[in-house]
């Protein structure tokens, strides 16, 4: 329960900042685009540079000190952010946030795996990815419910309490591993390529729809996180102390769950970016009534997940991932059927079925890649598996949002929403031409989305028995 807790509170401040960003950029007197976008690229772009190194030093330095500095250094992050008095002190403390969320999220899957029995272990990776389901899908609702009530400060005082909470009773209850360990020394520079590498990847998938696909910004952006990592690597194989023990993709049951992984990122966080364009500017709810439209895919998680890592402890997760990346798929070719008129049930039923999918897929998934790195590697296998699933959230927002944005729909979004309030112009299309605009865009993502859905099932299948 513990370490649910801390990844839900860490996954949570990755969706939870969107829905205030409007009252961020009214408050510090900024444009929505620009500076004020560092306030959610800050902390995703810090996450995915240090899983890595954090996850090898839980493995030199054990798992608990590492989980103990994530929640402290995450705790002060977040009063350091609902009392920053200007944005640039806020993106700082964002910063600084993102850092110890990925001291938490480097470890968290280790430490369930390291003390959780074998015949258990699906089952609590299955409570984990609710944790982390629940935290990425919430983010919109609870963030809409503070920032129209309080303010949007109290988005990062919530954290505080919990975030104390939980260093206290990690205090009482987390053991330290008896057995030695494994490493005596720790070479930064890997890590800090790494890091770099993974760094710019991130700000280049971020910003290639802003720069433009093909612009010289861009590729230089791109060359520099790929050399990093070529470099990176190259260290690596000449290092007696790894970051990453490369051997773990020889492992062909590691390799297909991380491509899985990645995959199903892709495909499924690009739901909770692109429904509520759908429901608020399309559709014109509210955000309360956006958020609540949203719960049938975390509810479906939480109920499938648990299950799923249950039955994968008996028989394996050979075909339950494939099976809940199948569903996933046909769930998102029903949500890109959507239109203007569609009714409730029309989007209530394929995100009960995209959360049913994920919720097969997520915790097998888990198991399998957890599974196949030896006990000394743990740590290393969880910041892997970290900042896969980061990686793969920053590329479906990309993605999705490239798709969206290039057929219109963004634009058209845009269009309608100052419709919505009254404010025409002569020469303005006309509200029907507008729709199909942000239709054609909004349902063409999601067929994109449903394609990665699809690959993942014969990435996952690849696996074989061992899975």
């Amino acid at each position: 329960m513990l370490v649910c807790v801390g990844m839900f509170m860490t996954t949570l401040d990755s969706s939870i900042v969107n829905i205030g960003l409007p009252s961020i950029a009214r408050a510090f007197d900024a444009p929505l685009t620009g500076a004020v976008e560092w306030v959610i690229l800050g902390y995703l772009v810090i996450i995915a540079a240090l899983l890595l190194t954090f996850g090898r030093l839980s493995d030199t330095v054990g798992r608990k000190p590492i989980w103990t500095a994530g929640l402290v250094t995450f705790t002060v992050g977040s009063a350091l952010c609902g009392a920053a008095p200007s944005l640039p002190i806020l993106i700082a403390a964002r910063v600084l946030q993102g850092a110890g969320a990925a001291f938490v999220l480097s470890t968290s899957t280790a430490i369930l795996t390291n003390v959780v029995p074998p015949n258990a272990r699906g089952k609590a990776l299955g409570w984990s990815a609710v944790a982390v389901a629940l935290g990425v899908s919430v983010g919109p609702t609870v963030g809409g419910v503070l920032t129209e009530h309080l303010s949007w400060r109290w988005i990062f005082y919530v954290n505080v309490p919990i975030g104390f909470g939980a260093v206290l009773l990690t205090l009482r209850v987390l053991p330290r591993p008896a057995a030695a360990l494994t490493r005596v020394s720790f070479d930064p520079a890997a890590p800090l390529l790494f890091g770099i590498g993974v760094a710019a990847l991130n700000l280049g998938v971020s910003f290639a729809e802003r720069w433009g696909w093909t612009s010289p910004r861009l590729f230089g952006v791109l060359a520099l996180g790929a050399g990093a990592l070529v470099s990176a690597v190259v260290i690596e194989r000449r290092s007696a102390d790894q970051v990453i023990d490369l051997r773990l993709f020889h492992n062909r049951v590691f390799v297909s769950a991380i491509a899985s992984l990645i995959l199903a990122m892709i495909a499924l966080f690009a739901v909770s970016f692109l429904l509520p364009f759908y429901l608020e500017e399309l559709r014109g709810f509210s955000t309360a009534r956006a958020g609540w439209t949203l719960t049938p895919l975390p509810i479906a998680i939480a109920v499938t997940a648990p299950i799923a890592g249950g039955i994968a402890d008996r028989y394996g997760s050979r075909w339950l991932s494939p099976l809940g990346l199948a569903l996933a798929s046909v769930a998102l070719l029903f949500l890109a059927r959507l239109d203007a008129v569609s009714s409730a049930w029309d989007v209530a039923w394929p995100l009960a079925l995209a959360g049913i999918g994920q919720g097969l897929f997520q915790s097998p998934n888990t198991r399998a890649l957890m599974g196949a790195a030896p006990p000394t590697e743990q740590g290393e296998a969880s910041g892997v598996l970290a900042t896969t699933r980061v990686a793969g959230q920053a590329l479906s927002v990309a993605v999705a949002g490239a798709v969206f944005a290039g057929l219109g729909g963004a634009a058209a979004g845009g269009s309608l929403v100052a419709m919505h309030r009254a404010v025409t112009s002569p020469g303005v299309p006309t509200d029907g031409a507008l729709q199909a605009t942000f239709i054609h865009g909004f349902d063409t993502a999601l067929v994109v989305c449903a394609a990665f859905a699809a690959a993942g099932v014969f990435t996952a299948l690849v696996r074989g028995r061992q899975g």
